[in-house]
């Protein structure tokens, strides 16, 4: 099999299972040349299990106009929100608290993210999950 020459990539983060061409994925798309809907059938559909949540994907596109996409897990600092159950972050991080999250809800957020931080195992992993939370003015409780 050949292998397909890339044009590009392309980055773009949408809520999980609600795909469609209005902007931003249609214009980000569509410059390209790519089939707008394929991508969102298929997007929709690999992204059921993260339903309304806020999806990064990383788009590759070929010479050609064919793509093929990753999907990533939900942001760090959506997991830290949802566990906290805030809608936003501390306007001034370090010195105003918002919320607070426990140790276990951080390593929970870790094993969730594993795959997508760059840790080797979870102990690391929910270091830097702590650090997020403290940089959105979240404190983290044994």
């Amino acid at each position: 099999m050949a292998k397909k020459e890339i044009k590009e990539y392309v980055k773009l983060q949408i809520k999980g299972g609600q795909a469609n061409p209005a902007p931003p994925v249609g214009p980000a798309l569509g410059q390209r040349g790519i089939n707008i809907m394929e991508f969102c059938k298929a997007f929709n559909e690999r992204t059921k299990n993260f339903m309304g949540n806020p999806v990064p994907v990383v788009i590759t596109v070929y010479k050609d106009k064919k793509f093929d996409f990753v999907i990533k897990s939900p942001p760090a600092s959506h997991f830290i929100k949802q566990a906290a159950k805030l809608k936003s972050g501390s306007k001034e991080p370090g010195r105003v608290i918002t919320g607070s999250i426990t140790m276990k809800q951080a390593e929970q957020i870790a094993k969730e993210k594993m795959k997508d931080l760059n840790a080797f195992d979870l102990k690391e992993a929910t270091k830097i999950i702590c650090g997020s939370a403290r940089s959105m003015g979240i404190e983290v409780k044994d």
